[in-house]
């Protein structure tokens, strides 16, 4: 772990090195005032008062121009110290963002945006400041430190045998305590992750707060992370009590055998007073460095800490990688093959729960449009997302024109597969930065042209700053139908060769979902598209439709074949029928992907 650390130095080394110089010359400086003050007072302040006065004015300058020299230097450490740090933490985050771009999604099923927001900023915050102040704090104190003790045993030697002593009893006493308090700031750590995370929970999903007047709730839960983290903060500073009471009880015993030892050793003659006051000054050089050293140690922890977290995450492996030397995903005709797949979601602690799909074969022609239906968590979603490979399958393949997903890169996968989602996303920026997502090159007439034929261009050019317009966080600013019809025009200008539609027009009234069919009839021609919908008014004239129930295959074929077998398919439809034609009119379905001389 040090060593991943000390790697964050480079590219910063011209300062470190420059910033490690300026610290050794305030050290210096710091230790030179005693011992010219000594050198002063034995010397030129005891010749007569015109040795004093010519002397006076070269002393004033050389020490005028010693301090100004530690103003530079002090300058420096704690200007560039700083950004030196706040570089590296600049690196650790990007590094640490870098890493979460990589997991699958399985990842982030089982850990919490709080937690995972906490280790990018709090925790490397930590480490930023131990970056800067840990090597600084070291130097200037190992010379402080040695420096004064070679000097205070050439002023008293059996004195400083006992203060080292000392010294050496606090060292241990050090290393213990931060042995034993290294669980309390790891505890620490995640304990204001929970509290991140039970506040992102809450801020994002206000608007059901709200509509439940749960307030009093949330608030409850909050309180329950709050306290808990503030039982950790509590034992932290139970732990850091004892801790630096102990240090001050030790830092006044070396007080006091100054003190003590030298009234003795005067006493007996082995010691002359002007030694005793020079003593004492550099008695504050030692110990300083040594108190602030011993302060450090909370900063210390919290790096520690961090780091570990920090390391945890970039060691972590994505269950999804793409295998040594996989070539692209060559696109020829669209055709999508399920071929024995079983998959499980796996927890936490990476056990699989029981399985989504058992056992699916399914063929997608090239070009054609197939709809899956069945009861909510019968693996219709799941089917879609190991397309793209969110997920890797547990047994089983599925393929793209004969390539296995699991052989060809992620990216030229995905490039080749648009996605249009139930629960749309949007994020915080303008209407044509969301529909230029994943498309950064495409020019306005580009996006204006998806905005077109997704329609929703009218509306986007009757806003003042039509596509300019900000959208707020999550789209917060845009209706439901709005955002989905963005998310839509995303895919247009993506135009990939396979779509994956999931409830794509479930958030739309029946005049802007009539308008987008159209738009996604047009999309779809001569392109292979699967999709979800559990309204099943709105796939009627797919090519195929699929029903599945408890992750297989049950049926499957054209609609009327569906209705005539009598089946599940079949069972559905007169549900959300009842009372009507069960095999309804053709004429009167609305338009599906796939049909567009229906319009």
């Amino acid at each position: 772990m040090l060593k991943r650390f000390l790697t964050y130095y480079r590219g910063q080394l011209h300062l470190f090195v420059i910033d490690t110089l300026a610290a050794l010359a305030v050290a210096g400086i710091d230790l030179a005032f005693p011992q010219i003050l000594r050198s002063l007072t034995g010397g030129l302040f005891t010749e007569g008062a015109g040795a004093i006065m010519g002397a006076l004015a070269y002393l004033a300058v050389g020490l005028v121009a010693m301090y100004a020299l530690r103003f530079v230097c002090r300058y420096f450490v704690i200007f560039w110290g700083h950004v030196m740090g706040a570089r590296m933490e600049s690196r650790m985050r990007e590094d640490l963002f870098d890493a979460y771009c990589r997991q699958s999604l399985s990842y982030f099923d089982n850990n919490k945006s709080g937690d995972l927001m906490s280790r990018l900023v709090s925790d490397l915050f930590d480490i930023s400041e131990a970056a800067h102040h840990g090597p600084e704090y070291l130097i200037i104190g190992a010379v402080e430190i040695v420096g004064s003790f070679v000097i205070l045993s050439s002023i008293n030697a059996p004195l400083t045998a006992v203060l080292a002593l000392i010294a050496c009893v606090l060292v241990a006493f050090n290393v213990l305590a931060n042995w034993r308090m290294r669980a309390v700031y790891t505890e620490n750590r995640v304990r204001i992750s929970g509290v991140n995370s039970r506040l992102e929970d809450s801020l994002g999903g206000m608007r059901v707060v709200k509509s439940f007047a749960a307030e009093d709730a949330e608030r409850a839960k909050f309180r329950r992370s709050n306290d808990a983290y503030l039982d950790s903060k509590t034992r932290m500073y139970r732990a850091m009590g004892r801790y630096q009471a102990a240090v001050a009880v030790m830092m006044g015993a070396l007080n006091t055998v100054v003190v003590v030892g030298g009234g003795w050793l005067i006493a007996q003659g082995r010691m002359e007073a002007i030694d005793l006051a020079t003593y004492a000054l550099y008695i504050s050089l030692f110990t300083t460095p040594i108190q602030q050293i011993l302060d450090f140690t909370e900063t210390f922890q919290k790096a520690v800490a961090g780091f570990r977290r920090f390391c945890e995450v970039l060691d972590a492996q994505p269950d999804v990688r793409d295998a040594p030397g996989a070539p692209d995903l060559a696109v020829t005709r669209g055709a999508v093959s399920y071929r024995d797949v079983h998959f499980a979601y796996a927890g936490p602690d990476g056990e699989k729960d029981d399985e989504v799909i058992r056992g699916l074969d399914l063929d997608i022609e090239p070009g054609t449009t197939v709809a899956l239906v069945g009861p909510s968590g019968g693996g219709k979603s799941t089917t879609c997302a190991l397309l793209p490979r969110f997920y890797d399958v547990d047994a089983g393949s599925v393929s793209i024109d004969g390539q296995d997903v699991r052989s060809v890169t992620q990216r030229s996968l995905r490039e080749a597969i648009g996605l249009v989602q139930q629960e749309v996303y949007l994020f915080d920026g303008t209407i044509a930065e969301n529909i230029a997502y994943g498309t950064p090159d495409a020019t306005d007439e580009q996006i204006r042209e998806a905005a077109r034929r997704a329609n929703i261009a009218a509306f986007v050019e009757s806003l003042p700053e039509g596509y300019q317009t900000q959208v707020g966080e999550r789209g917060s600013h845009l209706s439901g139908g709005q955002r989905q019809r963005i998310a839509i025009a995303r895919v247009f200008l993506k135009n990939p060769p396979i779509l994956i539609l999931d409830e794509a027009t479930s958030a739309l009234d029946n005049e802007s979902e009539q308008a987008v069919q159209a738009s996604l009839a047009e999309l779809s021609r001569g392109r292979t598209t699967l999709v979800i919908a559990h309204r099943l008014s709105t796939i009627r004239r797919a090519d195929e439709i699929v029903t599945m129930e408890g992750g297989r295959v049950v049926e499957r074929g054209t609609h009327e074949e569906l209705l005539a077998r009598g089946g599940t398919y079949a069972r559905y439809y007169r549900m959300q029928f009842a009372g009507g034609d069960a095999a309804g009119s053709a004429d009167a379905a609305p338009a599906l992907p796939g049909d567009p001389e229906k319009l």
